[in-house]
């Protein structure tokens, strides 16, 4: 009976393959596990990008590169209006903390001439004085000037509460730019990010189809860098002396190579070249497309003048030079140096004049 039990516990031996059926399975689970690597490789490999849809991808990325370094830019001239403001607090701190210490040593020269004197009585140095007449005047000077040193104590503690409360603020300050610092490097980071993803993307595509890239892009983007970099001959008169200005400028950058974050003078983003054009001109113009925008008076395109800024994209990320005929002065994008455009070329967003 024991037997019988042991029997029914025991586990049916599997009975391995042998011979033709052992070949038959093998040649079966490879060929199983080949079509599964093959199947697993074609679901991750990428799909054959084209070179149109790269270039599409290229051009997106060189648009957000933009969005983003006017972003960078904003956040710049915000860390350097906190950096100032910062370094003026520290130093009129250290000019109140001056006038604190010199008052504190009048003070202390006071006090130490108090003690010195306050053991006499004031009735025994009349008995002694040898000409009570001058004592009098003298006691009556010296009240008096304890109700100076009374105001100046006062003032030593409103200088002291002023000295920190300005501590206080550049402790905010600190803090301020702290956040602002972190913002222009999350906003630098962003810029790099792109155009190094752009330059992956060119980099896919052969020597002839990117020289194709490059001929498509400068026609989209006008394509004309006038050699002469003065203003040619039978354009558009500027409505004033400053304008002019600008505009004579800005043909004296063309051929200048876009660099983002750049001001001039041997290279400019967007921004930074009507920044620069205005600055010959004597107006300080800010610096990103999205305050530039609302420096002057708005006109429509039908009122263009040559020296207005012309603006484009929805998010006001672009902006060129208008200087008549349709045309305007811009820095495209990286490897496109500033050039001549139609403003036709990229969706309007509006137009300021600024003088």
């Amino acid at each position: 009976m024991a037997a019988h039990r042991e029997a029914a516990h025991r586990k049916p031996r599997q009975r391995l393959f042998t011979g033709p059926a052992a070949r038959t399975a093998a040649t079966l689970a490879l060929a199983g596990a080949a079509s599964a690597t093959a199947l697993e490789g074609a679901a991750q490999a990428d799909p054959q990008v084209t070179p149109a849809q790269v270039r599409s991808k290229v051009d997106r990325l060189y648009h957000d590169a933009e969005v983003s370094t006017e972003r960078y830019n904003g956040a710049k001239e915000k860390a350097t209006a906190s950096e100032r403001s910062l370094d003026a607090l520290r130093d009129e701190a250290a000019r109140r903390t001056e006038r604190l210490n010199a008052a504190r040593d009048a003070l202390g020269a006071f006090a130490t001439a108090q003690y010195r004197s306050a053991g006499i009585d004031p009735a025994v140095r009349l008995v002694l004085s040898s000409d009570p007449d001058e004592y009098l005047e003298r006691a009556s000077y010296e009240d008096r000037a304890g109700d100076r040193q009374a105001g100046a104590i006062n003032g030593v503690r409103r200088q002291i509460s002023d000295i920190a409360q300005l501590r206080a603020r550049a402790e905010d300050e600190v803090a301020v730019l702290a956040s602002r610092r972190a913002e222009l490097k999350k906003h630098k980071d962003a810029v790099r990010t792109r155009l190094a993803d752009a330059r992956k993307l060119l980099a896919t595509l052969t020597a002839e189809q990117r020289a194709d890239y490059e001929r498509s892009a400068d026609a989209a983007h006008g394509g004309t860098v006038r050699a002469d970099r003065g203003t040619p001959r039978g354009s558009v008169a500027a409505p004033n002396a400053r304008a002019a200005q600008a505009v004579g400028f800005a043909y004296g950058a063309l051929g200048k190579p876009y660099v983002w974050g750049a001001t001039g003078p041997a290279s400019f983003d967007c921004s930074g070249l009507t920044q620069a054009a205005w600055r010959a001109a004597g107006v300080s113009l800010p610096r990103t497309t999205y305050t530039q925008i609302n420096a002057g008076r708005r006109v429509s395109r039908s009122e263009l003048a040559p020296g207005d800024l012309v603006f484009f994209y929805s998010g006001v990320t672009h902006v060129g030079l208008y200087i008549g005929g349709g045309q305007m002065i811009h820095a495209p994008r990286p490897g496109a140096p500033v050039r001549i455009a139609p403003i036709s070329e990229m969706p309007f967003a509006g137009a300021t004049r600024v003088a």
